[in-house]
């Protein structure tokens, strides 16, 4: 009771110091007085600590991360040249969160298959899969081709003086160079490199190998892997309560580097991306959820952390270990999240795929090039081809957008300037990313009849309720 209490006092505190702080940086930022710049530092940390307060009581990893985030922006904000140096922070972070990917998803997976030697349910999936991530990322094409045409953002984005900048070196992906990409040379060479397509593919083939065995012989490989599933989930829990830490340190380097004035360098291009998102998310992945007949406020729950830690991240990557407990958690059966959610981060990138539309459009209106609806058509198929096998790391749709953009003869100096606000971006479109990856794994449980048929671990359980 005392606990509730403090979180409710806090709580108030939190809002009551905000709205003072608002109204004081609005007198000082609009010149209705002049205020010392100490009045409105304190307001600030003051509602900042206040929440921080609530954040103890609340005892919830989510509100924690939330907490990191606004802490980051504020040091980022009021000591820029120190904040700089907290990036050594979300760099550990990712760091542990890469070291978990590739022994989770082969665990998982292994078990998911071998466990139940139910091949024909593998390809069932697979197909389901593959049709659902084409159809809602092909979706998500268009509306990012739409909404840039609509907001013309790119028009009349004057050329920097300092253009002679040399491109990176990029090679315009080729159909067979992303069939190639997908099986594994060293599977060694594909953990190290975090190639999460890659592991995938190696887990189904290991464990389609396993399911022929003789049940003697199976046996001891596969009470190895699901002790080994058991433990990388316990090493997620143990490496998420740094998460809050990892995420104030991207936070306040990305505030201290690009400031809060970011925005106002290419706010159009932003607004334009966050109002496409907006409209992906209403549009097609809520009707989506309808029709598949998903508990949205329980699946909003479930996803919340994740989508917060990738927004922070900017690092599909960095949230996927606490995706795949909590679609667990949520109802989903270990195989088919252990099969569906490291696919999708191949092949379903709904907010990069949107993203990557609109760049490339931006690219073209930037220079004044006008192309025609059959050329931006032509774009977008060769987009549905590239954006595919791309590793869930920040900013890896950079290469992807060069790649095309050198492909279809256009500068590339307003890819210089995109890179202004592409953390801005970043963060939206990955966010979007885990988020539209969940929402495959229930619907995909669902057209299985699976959803909310197996209870998930007790490991799972425990870090759902930390």
């Amino acid at each position: 009771m005392a606990k509730a209490q403090a979180q409710r006092v806090s709580l108030i505190a939190f809002f009551t110091l905000s709205g003072i702080a608002a109204v004081l940086w609005a007198v000082d930022h609009y010149h209705a007085a002049s205020l010392p710049t100490s009045v409105l530092l304190v307001s600030r940390w003051a509602a900042l600590l206040a929440f921080c307060a609530f954040a103890f009581f609340r005892r919830s990893l989510t509100v924690w991360i939330f907490a990191g985030m606004l802490v980051g922006a504020a040091l980022g904000h009021d000591i820029p040249d120190t904040a700089k140096n907290l990036q050594v922070l979300s760099a550990i972070f990712l760091r542990l969160i890469k070291t978990i990917v590739a022994p989770l998803i082969f665990g998982t997976l292994v078990v998911g298959i071998a466990g139940h030697a139910d091949l024909k349910q593998v390809g069932r999936m697979g197909v389901k899969a593959l049709i659902y991530f084409e159809l809602v990322t092909t979706v998500a094409l268009f509306i990012g081709l739409a909404a840039i045409n609509l907001s013309q953002a790119g028009a009349g984005v004057p050329r920097p003086a300092n253009t002679s900048v040399a491109a990176p070196s990029t090679q315009p992906q080729k159909a067979a160079d992303i069939i190639l990409h997908a099986f594994p040379e060293n599977i060694a060479k594909s953990v190290a490199e975090g190639q999460v397509l890659q592991v995938v593919v190696f887990s189904i083939i290991f464990a389609i190998a396993l399911a022929l065995l003789s049940e003697q012989k199976r046996r001891p490989m596969l009470e190895f892997c699901e002790s080994l599933s058991e433990v990388m989930f316990k090493f997620t829990n143990i490496v998420m309560l740094f998460a809050p830490i990892g995420v104030a340190g991207a936070m306040a380097y990305t505030v201290a580097t690009g400031g809060f004035g970011v925005l106002l360098n290419l706010l159009k291009l932003v607004l334009t991306l966050y109002a496409a998102l907006l409209v992906f998310l209403v549009c097609v992945l809520l009707p989506v959820a309808l029709l598949a007949r998903l508990p949205v406020r329980r699946f909003i729950k479930a996803v919340i952390e994740p989508v917060s830690i990738a927004f922070a991240t900017a690092s599909s990557e960095a949230a996927l270990p606490r995706a795949m407990e909590s679609m667990e958690a949520f109802g989903v059966p270990r195989q088919i999240v252990a099969f569906v959610l490291p696919t999708g981060y191949s092949f379903n990138l709904d907010g990069s795929t949107l993203y990557l539309a609109m760049a490339s459009i931006f690219v073209a209106q930037a220079a004044g090039i006008h192309m025609s609806l059959g050329q931006q058509l032509i774009m977008m198929l060769t987009l549905m081809l590239t954006s595919k096998g791309v590793a869930g790391v920040p900013r890896a749709m950079l290469v992807v957008l060069m790649g095309t953009v050198d492909s279809f003869h256009l500068p590339v100096w307003p890819v210089f300037i995109i890179l202004g606000v592409d953390q801005l971006m970043d963060m939206a479109r990955t966010a979007t990313n885990v988020l539209g990856n969940c929402l495959a794994t229930a619907v995909i449980a669902r057209s299985e009849g699976q959803l909310g048929t197996e209870a998930p671990s007790a490991t799972v359980l425990e870090a759902m309720e930390s």
